[in-house]
């Protein structure tokens, strides 16, 4: 499962026709500048038994930082992870719960 770079949409113009609108989606930059998760407090944890493996984390992330990992479960990048707790609050079954950040480890 891959993140699509690039929306596009189609707009019915008065005329009827299909006009394409394509709308970028930024990525993470790289270095020091694109490291949201270095400020985090609390950081999501992914409890592997409950998860369904639906994604909606990966959807609703404003960071970018779920991915798929080698298992096929969703995996954290902490790297951009800021700590919102998006991710936990939209878990449809409660498999991500949100720890202090020194208490994870």
């Amino acid at each position: 499962m891959s993140r699509v770079d690039t929306w596009v949409f189609a707009l019915t113009e008065v005329s009827r026709e299909r006009v394409p609108i394509v709308i970028p989606v930024s990525k993470p930059s790289e270095g020091a500048a694109g490291k949201t998760g270095l400020w985090r407090v609390f950081k999501p944890i992914i409890n592997k038994d409950k998860c369904t493996k639906c994604f909606m984390c990966w959807l609703v992330c404003p960071e970018e930082a779920i991915k798929e990992g080698r298992d096929g479960f969703p995996e954290i990048d902490y790297t951009y992870c800021k700590g919102c707790g998006v991710c936990s609050n939209n878990c449809p079954v409660g498999a991500i719960s949100m720890v202090e950040e020194e208490e994870s480890g």
